[in-house]
């Protein structure tokens, strides 16, 4: 039997052990989706869908994974990891109907199964909670490969509240659907039972509403409201940085709510690590349950959503106009949305068909991308010494030590990746530096990222946070 034929029974072997040591719905959640590709003596390399899947495996159960096979084969066996994106399959992207189907979704990914019984995704509330919109539900959440894992983790917690995945933290950049699948929790869970007590709340809302009760000498409703919830729902806790008094507030709710079984989903738009000034304890509160992440839809799910938002209007809006306004805005789904709703608003005023020439007459100003207009280098500068606790004079300056000279070469990076500034312009604008210096620096950070797996993580965090900065310019 050849090396990687003996290594491919012990991968098996190994799969079943873990199946057994874990939960089911964590197998179905972390394994499943864990292809073996192929391996040499020592080394079995795997594949998964994205590298936040990879980071997390590795994090969670890399440990057991590779001890299991050394019990095994009797010998040493790494684990390599390739992020293999999952291929769509008969449409680019798919909604959840009521039967939990989807275009492009293995029936693994929409359901999971508790006490034997088969449990799908849920389908649109009939009604909708008080205080929570009638738009979002599952229903109208277009699932695609930047949301998948996401929505598939929201739709498991809605059919088992309080026992998969407590509590969840979903984060993303501005305009990607955090607050819909939240709220898309809340109403399913109140559809399936309206004396169910479910509370949404912004952070700053959260916030606003303590330091009333204390002003008022509230407090104890105030507790009671928070504390006796069986479904919490804070939206951007992000907000909460440097505000000590409502984070041991929340912590304290965190501990009576999870303590009593009771479900808790956050959102922020950055993930935990990333915000400052929040105490550790609550920080590990966050992260206790199951972190995951939405980014920026694909063209297939962005076409999929526009035609879907459409459709709802009743206006005919041609394929190729949806294309192109996919094509040129790719930030997030509400600037896709709001450019939508400007040709649909046209076309019920003016009373004339929508087409190409309409379309890039009234949308020339989304087209004309200012956030990118905004991103300069000295943005670039802020952002990226601020990720790393440097000051910018650091990273233009002369020092040329570990912690200063990664992070200038990763801006300089970025700043030729996403500026239209020359090589010989952004080594003036990092001390008078020339162009050899930040070509080095780019061959630098393109080398390492094939040897260092958490650096496109890091370097997609930055991007988004740059975008972010660059959009309040």
């Amino acid at each position: 039997m050849n090396d990687w034929q003996g290594n491919r029974v012990f991968w098996d072997e190994t799969l079943k052990h873990i199946e057994h040591q874990v939960s089911e719905q964590e197998f179905v959640m972390w394994f499943q989706q864990i292809q073996y590709a192929r391996s040499e003596e020592h080394t079995i390399t795997v594949s998964v869908p994205s590298s936040f899947y990879r980071d997390q495996v590795k994090q969670r159960y890399l440990d057991i994974i590779e001890e299991k096979l050394h019990e095994l084969s009797g010998r040493p066996v790494r684990i390599d990891f390739e992020i293999q994106r999952a291929e769509l399959t008969s449409q680019p992207a798919a909604e959840h109907n009521p039967s939990g189907n989807s275009a492009n979704s293995t029936n693994s990914d929409n359901r999971s199964r508790k006490n034997g019984k088969e449990k799908t995704a849920p389908s649109q509330p009939m009604r909708h909670a008080p205080g929570l919109s009638q738009d979002y539900t599952f229903e109208h959440f277009v699932i695609g490969d930047n949301n998948r894992f996401a929505a598939n983790a929201a739709i498991a917690i809605a059919n088992n509240p309080g026992t998969t995945y407590n509590p969840c933290l979903i984060y993303g950049g501005v305009g990607l659907g955090k607050t819909h699948l939240l709220q898309s929790i809340g109403n399913f869970a109140w559809q399936q039972d309206a004396e169910k007590r479910i509370v949404y709340v912004t952070a700053e809302d959260f916030t606003n509403e303590f330091i009333r009760s204390i002003q008022e000498n509230r407090t104890h409703l105030f507790k009671n409201k928070y504390r006796n919830a069986d479904t919490l729902l804070i939206d951007d806790i992000h907000f909460l940085q440097k505000k000590n008094e409502t984070q041991e507030e929340l912590f304290h709710t965190f501990n009576a709510l999870f303590d009593a079984k009771k479900q808790m989903v956050f959102t922020s738009d950055r993930p935990v690590s990333e915000i400052r000034d929040i105490t550790e304890r609550l920080q590990n509160r966050f992260t206790r349950g199951l972190t995951v992440d939405l980014q920026p839809p694909q063209m297939e799910t962005a076409v999929a959503i526009l035609n879907k938002k459409a459709e709802k209007t009743g206006i005919v809006v041609p394929d190729d106009v949806i294309n192109l306004i996919c094509q040129k805005i790719t930030t997030n789904v509400r600037d896709l949305e709001a450019a939508l709703t400007r040709i649909i608003a046209y076309a019920e005023l003016v009373n004339k068909e929508v087409t190409v020439a309409v379309a890039q007459r009234q949308l020339k100003d989304f087209f004309s991308s200012p956030l990118q207009n905004n991103i300069t280098v000295d943005v670039i500068q802020r952002t990226v010494a601020d990720y790393f606790n440097l000051s910018t004079n650091e990273l233009k300056g002369k020092k040329r030590t570990r912690q200063v000279v990664f992070p200038r070469q990763i801006a300089m990076y970025i700043a030729r990746d996403i500026t239209e500034a020359s090589m010989t312009d952004i080594g003036l604008e990092f001390g008078g530096r020339d162009h050899t210096t930040v070509m080095h620096a780019c061959q630098r950070v393109e080398s390492r990222m094939r040897t260092d797996p958490t650096l496109e993580d890091v370097l997609h965090n930055l991007n988004r946070r740059i975008k972010e900065e660059g959009s309040r310019a």
